[in-house]
């Protein structure tokens, strides 16, 4: 019903013995999945595999990256090898005393096939990344995928640890999609930017998986999620759909005598974390029955009007403005320790004077602006271990990045456009702009987290002044939410687009969140968005994680894995309840708090994860 296997069928050249050759082309179209250029088909065996390619656990924990022979002219394996490095570090606890791989999660040798190809769909003027994981173990007789689309703006690989790691080893496929976000950055300067190997290409030498419409005057760096002007999230459940129908393509060419794979004979669970979860929840909006249940772990979703609901761009502009002064309010040993701690201190204390020049907080100390940026931010929804844990947002400077690129996303600006005048470049070391390195350039897809900076590109900030450089920028992102004028009107339609509607009627849907989530805070949007789903009759469980934060990766840092417990042992211990649903084994689990805890000073053990992960 939801394929047609003569389209849907890559060609019988890719399944002959010239397979084994890496990055065979093919130019047939796939319709259905949004395919319409080329794809390609590589293979992954002796010595490479799907899940790790071929670096192991050892290999994944190596703090430094896989080597490029050539750091300006990388090979395809190189940079997937390197690709798939990166995102496993930066979703999981790789950490000796971190327990991924021994007490919890998979990183077992999986050889098989992978199918990539670009999508777009329907009215977008920039493709998204599809890629399909075939295990040479998938089992023809318990059809199954796995549709995982990107965490936050990662590329293709960023949801390797979330779905990947769950279903090669059972014997499933999975399908990844980088949701119209992802690595594929442009250099506006050398007219630059990604083939779908991931190697660096010229405009017109072979099609990119990016090439923006730069304004006149437009330097430096141009990426997908910031630049597409397609607003992607608004589209993130149809990239989720797209590639699990690629998915059912590939496995009619992976097997041809076992086709057609259509979604009345093969199942289909999709789960993402973070913007990855916000994707599945959409997905589960369509009506179309591709998909067979969900699991949305820590979702950026927003469902309009529900209450406590609210948009990310609306918390994360308040945050980026009150949090820095409100952490001072908050005793010491309440706070997970940033990075510098020391240094960035009497930065959050120039936050609150400013903040009070701008009669945006009460007080004539910092003592008594910090407490009144604490207040605010309490009585407009955030928790006490929701602030604890955001302090890593701060210290990092996330919230700003993350506002910068929504701001030009959600408004469907071009290079140059901002209305606030931020730009991205390469810097020198006075932070002034300057072209990208080739050898800089080669590493953006396979290195970068989808948004700068990072990676050798930088945020650049026109509006920097001092006493509190950043806040006029930070000024002018949140006017966009709260203000008046064309930009204010343009990015709050664009938010307006990626409003959640419900779940399909009867679909199981899982939405697992840690309690302490400082970057998506629960209280905003899955705790709204399963109210909301419930009052509508719809079939969604709960789970709330005690001592969870959003980020995995920071738990290899000591203060954070004493004070928190990982996410991703939760949201594999939810596939297997769904999977047991689907099996007919159990009925759709109840709604439940697990008890989880942070290591303390010693090793993760199993027995922090709770009753609900065994």
């Amino acid at each position: 019903m939801h394929g047609t296997r003569s389209a849907s069928r890559l060609s019988a050249l890719l399944l002959s013995g010239a397979l084994a050759a890496c990055a065979t082309p093919q130019a047939r179209p796939h319709a259905e999945a949004g395919v319409t250029g080329a794809s390609q088909v590589t293979v992954h065996r002796d010595g490479d595999d799907l899940l790790t390619a071929g670096l192991g656990l050892a290999g994944l924990q190596t703090p430094t990256p896989p080597a490029f022979a050539r750091p300006d002219a990388p090979t395809p394996a190189e940079l997937r090898r390197r690709a798939i490095w990166s995102n496993w570090r930066g979703i999981a606890d790789l950490s000796p005393t971190g327990g991924y791989g021994t007490l919890y999660g998979s990183v077992a040798r999986v050889p098989g096939r992978e199918y990539a190809a670009l999508a777009t769909v329907p009215g977008a003027r920039q493709p998204h990344r599809v890629l399909v994981q075939v295990p040479d173990a998938f089992d023809q007789r318990r059809r199954c995928v796995v549709v995982a689309p990107s965490s936050g703006s990662r590329g293709v690989y960023g949801a390797i640890a979330v779905g990947g790691a769950w279903a090669l080893p059972r014997g499933c496929a999975v399908a990844y999609t980088d949701k119209g976000t992802g690595t594929d950055y442009f250099d506006l300067d050398a007219g630059r930017g990604f083939a779908l190997d991931g190697s660096s290409a010229a405009t017109g030498e072979q099609a990119l998986a990016f090439a923006p419409q730069p304004a006149a005057a437009a330097g430096g760096v141009a990426f997908k999620h910031a630049h597409s002007q397609d607003n992607p999230e608004a589209d993130w459940g149809r990239h989720v759909q797209q590639a699990a129908r690629f998915a059912l393509q590939a496995l009619d060419a992976a097997f041809p005598q076992a086709a057609p794979f259509t979604a009345d004979n093969t199942r289909v669970i999709a789960v993402g974390i973070s913007n990855g979860g916000g994707a599945v929840l959409r997905a589960a909006e369509l009506d179309d029955a591709l998909i067979d249940a969900v699991v949305a772990g820590e979702p950026n979703v927003y469902v309009e009007g529900a209450p406590g609901a609210r948009a990310l761009y609306d918390f994360a502009s308040e945050a980026a403005l009150l949090m820095p002064c409100a952490l001072l309010d908050l005793p010491p040993a309440a706070l997970p320790q940033p990075p510098l701690r020391a240094q960035v201190e009497p930065l959050w204390a120039a936050r609150c004077a400013a903040l009070q020049a701008q009669g945006l907080v009460e007080g004539a100390t910092p003592a008594a602006q910090a407490a009144s940026a604490h207040a605010q931010l309490r009585a407009s929804g955030w928790s006490e271990a929701v602030l604890a844990s955001g302090a890593a947002s701060v210290g990092f400077d996330l919230w700003r990045a993350i506002l910068a690129t929504y701001a030009s996303a959600y408004g469907r600006y071009a290079p140059g456009e901002h209305p606030c005048g931020y730009r991205w470049s390469a810097q020198n070391a006075d932070l002034s702009p300057r072209a990208a390195t080739a050898v800089e350039r080669a590493a953006w897809w396979s290195d970068a987290s989808g948004i700068p900076p990072g990676n050798g590109v930088g945020l650049i900030d026109a509006r920097l002044a001092a006493p509190d450089p950043t806040l006029p920028g930070l000024l002018c992102l949140r006017a966009l939410w709260d203000g008046q004028g064309p930009d204010a009107q343009r990015v709050r339609a664009g938010i307006a687009g990626t409003h959640a509607g419900l779940p399909r009627a009867g679909l199981p849907v899982l939405v697992v969140h840690g309690t302490d989530d400082g970057l998506i805070p629960p209280a905003f949007t899955s705790a709204p968005y399963v109210a909301a789903a419930r009052a509508a009759g719809r079939p969604v469980r709960y789970w709330q994680v005690r001592n969870g934060e959003h980020f995995d990766a920071f738990l290899a840092l000591p203060a954070y894995g004493a004070r928190y417990t990982p996410m991703l042992p939760h949201v594999y211990a939810a596939l297997d309840r769904v999977a047991d649903v689907l099996d007919g084994k159990a009925a759709l689990p109840a709604d439940a708090t697990i008890e989880a805890r942070g290591r303390g000073t010693g090793a993760v053990e199993a027995a922090q994860f709770g009753a609900a992960v065994k």
